[in-house]
């Protein structure tokens, strides 16, 4: 081998730095762009805000209900702090560590320096601690507590036993269960006691023992009660099905009889737990602001959602009067125009496409789903003569405020179905017609999935069997079986 050196010339594309920072802006969402400001006023002295008295922003919840600030909504629910009584139990750490202290929410110590202001903080109490309050009121003796409290550990989130006592028994520690003398036996009557408390239901090892332990609290109170505890015990699989038929010749019971049945069990709830546990609520900023002016449908930025900055105008003059002299300001300073520059361009962006998906979606905004247009991401791109890339980017976690709801920019894109007359329907036009006909359906005889694609099919929209299957399950509509009523 004989080695050699050689010239070379190629082209690279490089991305520069403000044109990175330009593209991560531009894939954030609102809530996290203020974040990233946040940030970056802190880090850089050459950047703040125009206004210190920022306006609230308007924010909703995913599901579309308009929301307060979240501080406001925390200080709206701030609830005081409760004690619950603590069983007086010498017991080692084999539950735990603080596993009374857990159970009460004390701290065990009521000095100063253990005050923990996040402790006052309104909150949902999970299943666990809940039947763990109601532990602590009743007249039991620490063993029966401790016995009790071992059975609350071991249920799960929808609040089922889904462990056998012996599988109880044995995660035990063998310390704890010497100093209990904890036998099965023992673990039955924690059980048992359990069982009693609310949520009714909890405690269940199945649905079926679930709707029977809340049956049962009724205490034939309700005309419907025998037959409601027959279809549990003895019809409950017929009932999922539908199968209504088999159900009455099973239980000898008339179409009224069973119709009364079949609403006393629908009050009872399947999962007694999912009512507690920290609460998820997610929210969103809308990015723009769709409105009818005269006869045409506008757009507009939502001022609230978009942060105010400017550069510190005292740094500025120092650096100018200094010529930063080794301070690192004049790097700052660049910074701090780049962000300014990037944040409008990020704006501008979205108005854009925002204003190119009205347009393309006039008939939405007057007639709802059912006029939905097909779109995808390349035509607002060849359209505003941007890269495809880009409008992934503003599509995704960008929402526009309109008066039929608040919508994330890409629910507007979709695929699309050909017609007969050589057109094309969206698929979520597709989708609201599924949901029309299955809403105005006899409920006594519902319509099959091929059914849907015949009528379909005569409205000149032609979709397979399997394609309306599809829509329906992404509606989460049940299949015919299911949707069948008395």
């Amino acid at each position: 081998m004989k080695q050699s050196l050689q010239l070379k010339l190629s082209q690279s594309l490089t991305l520069t730095p403000q044109l990175q920072q330009s593209i991560k802006l531009l894939q954030l969402s609102t809530l996290d762009l203020n974040q990233e400001i946040e940030r970056f006023l802190q880090d850089n002295p050459m950047l703040e805000r125009e206004d210190d008295n920022e306006p609230d922003t308007f924010m909703v919840r995913e599901d579309g209900t308009p929301s307060a600030p979240v501080e406001q909504e925390a200080a709206a629910t701030e609830t005081p702090a409760e004690e619950s009584s603590q069983p007086d139990f010498d017991m080692d750490d084999s539950l735990g560590d603080n596993y009374w202290n857990e159970a009460s929410g004390s701290k065990g110590n009521d000095g100063d320096d253990e005050f923990d202001p996040q402790a006052n903080v309104a909150r949902i109490s999970t299943l666990r601690e809940y039947l763990l309050e109601q532990l602590g009121l009743l007249p039991l003796s620490p063993r029966d507590h401790a016995v009790a409290s071992l059975i609350i550990d071991a249920l799960d989130d929808d609040g089922f036993l889904s462990m056998s006592l012996a599988e109880i028994l044995e995660l035990v520690p063998s310390e704890l269960r010497e100093q209990l003398e904890l036998e099965v036996e023992e673990l039955q009557v924690g059980w048992q006691l359990v069982r009693q408390l609310e949520p009714c239901g909890v405690g269940a090892v199945d649905l079926k023992d679930c709707l029977s332990l809340q049956l049962q609290q009724l205490n034939g109170n309700e005309p419907a009660y025998g037959l409601a505890l027959a279809v549990v015990t003895n019809g409950l699989d017929l009932l999922a099905n539908k199968d209504y038929s088999k159900l009455k010749r099973t239980l000898k019971c008339d179409d009224e009889s069973l119709r009364a049945a079949q609403e006393l069990i629908k009050r009872l709830s399947p999962h007694p737990g999912a009512a507690f546990g920290e609460s998820d609520t997610r929210y969103v900023v809308a990015d723009v602001v769709v409105k009818k002016m005269k006869q045409s449908w506008t757009v507009q930025l939502n001022e609230a959602a978009m942060p105010k900055l400017k550069v510190n105008q005292l740094y500025a003059n120092i650096l100018r009067q200094q010529r930063d002299n080794g301070t690192g300001l004049s790097g700052q300073l660049q910074e701090a125009k780049w962000l300014i520059k990037n944040v409008q361009q990020r704006f501008e962006t979205i108005l854009r496409v925002a204003q190119a998906i009205i347009e393309k979606q006039q008939r939405f905004f007057e007639h709802g789903e059912v006029a939905m247009r097909p779109l995808v991401l390349r035509d607002i791109a060849e359209e505003l003569d941007l890269h495809e890339s880009t409008i992934s980017r503003v599509t995704t976690q960008k929402y526009m405020l309109t008066p039929r709801g608040i919508y994330e920019f890409k629910y507007f894109f979709g695929s699309h179905v050909d017609t007969d007359s050589g057109g094309e329907c969206s698929a979520i036009a597709i989708k609201a017609l599924i949901k029309q006909l299955i809403h105005s359906e006899d409920h006594k005889s519902p319509l099959s999935d091929s059914i849907i694609a015949e009528v379909l099919g005569k409205q000149g929209i032609n979709v397979a069997r399997r394609t309306v299957a599809k829509y329906r399950e992404a509606m989460h509509i049940p299949p015919v079986n299911q949707r069948k009523s008395l």
